[in-house]
């Protein structure tokens, strides 16, 4: 029964659907911790309600992708079947576990670790999309985050890929983190020739039944509030479509930034972590994370011997022609390829 609708509640899903909209992450990785720090929600309820909020949420940007046709369906099939089963597992497991004290406290601590996770999936993806440019800039297609501009047809592999969606389904379960920020980065791992755009619309459309398995069962056996879940939909609803529509002009990097900072607070708060201890572990991570990260980017994702700035269509070796890898495929920036040749292997051939 609906009794009351909270303004702040409604604030907060304002600003997390806008992150949303804005950068395709951080649903459940900052909601939940929002509404168990700040507005002192039991964690049980944080999870219940904001993987109902969810549901509605998810479909608006897999709708896009379906119509833009950047959705693998197969790997959605082989997804969906180990996510479904083992979300609403994931709220047995929960349910089996009782609703005490000492019950809500495991829950926090999962979800700590869940964040910690997110956070490191998100520091992740970056390193890969770095190294991916780096190829990219080179020109070599033997790389191993791939070629989004020319990524061979995806061969799926359905046992790895259902214990992607298991392991995904059962976090989302019962910590409501990682439909988006774990399960893209897992399949980034395990497809490297997906093609970005299929990455992110892949995951979207998989996330869709896969937080609804999760919510349902929250519904049925969790601590699910109307009220709450009513308050974070009034805000995020907007939030989200307001974030899809300028997220062409806003910087997207910083708020991805901004995002694993907070998110990596909210964690150590969660693991029940000194206030002078967070402060220090952020403020670190402020001094030394930028010059890493600038380090990262200079070596094209930590390649040895790569240089920035190069031609387009220009090969760079830091060794003698001998030390190519006989499997390396060399193509111009640009993609195009001479005539009579279908393959970039043969093209690298040539001269040798």
């Amino acid at each position: 029964m609906l009794h009351h609708i909270d303004g702040y509640v409604a604030l907060a899903g304002l600003l997390v659907g806008f992150t949303v909209g804005l950068t395709g992450m951080g649903g459940g990785a900052l909601m939940t911790p929002i509404l168990v720090l700040l507005f002192k929600v039991q964690p049980l309820a944080a999870v219940s309600s904001d993987l109902v909020a969810a549901v509605v949420m998810k479909p608006i940007g897999g709708a896009v992708h379906l119509r833009r046709g950047t959705v693998n369906k197969r790997l959605v099939g082989w997804l969906v079947a180990g996510s479904v089963p083992s979300a609403f597992a994931g709220v047995l497991i929960l349910r089996a576990m009782g609703n005490g004290a000492a019950v809500q406290s495991h829950i926090k601590t999962a979800l700590g670790i869940a964040l910690l996770l997110a956070v490191v999936t998100m520091i992740a993806r970056a390193f890969l999309s770095t190294r991916r440019r780096a190829v990219k800039g080179l020109g070599i297609m033997a790389d191993p985050a791939g070629v989004a501009d020319h990524a061979p047809a995806v061969v799926v592999r359905p046992f790895p890929t259902l214990m992607v969606g298991v392991v995904g389904g059962l976090l989302v379960g019962m910590t409501s983190v990682g439909s988006g920020s774990l399960i893209i980065v897992m399949l980034l791992l395990l497809y490297p020739q997906l093609k970005a755009s299929e990455l992110v619309g892949t995951d979207l459309i998989q996330a869709v039944p896969l937080v609804a398995s999760a919510a349902l069962g929250h519904i049925l056996f969790g601590d699910f509030k109307l009220d709450l879940t009513t308050s974070l939909l009034i805000g995020s609803i907007p939030g989200v479509y307001i974030g899809a529509r300028v997220s062409a002009i806003a910087p997207g990097r910083v708020i991805r930034r901004a995002l694993a900072f907070v998110l990596t607070a909210s964690a150590l708060k969660l693991l029940n972590v000194g206030n002078v201890q967070v402060a220090a572990l952020l403020t670190s991570a402020a001094v030394v994370g930028p010059l890493a990260w600038r380090f990262v980017r200079s070596t094209g994702g930590l390649r040895r011997g790569w240089q920035p700035g190069l031609a387009a269509g220009k090969e760079f070796l830091s060794g003698p022609r001998s030390a190519i890898p006989d499997d390396a495929d060399v193509i111009p920036m640009s993609g195009a390829r001479p005539a009579g040749v279908s393959e970039p292997a043969e093209l690298a051939g040539k001269g040798r």
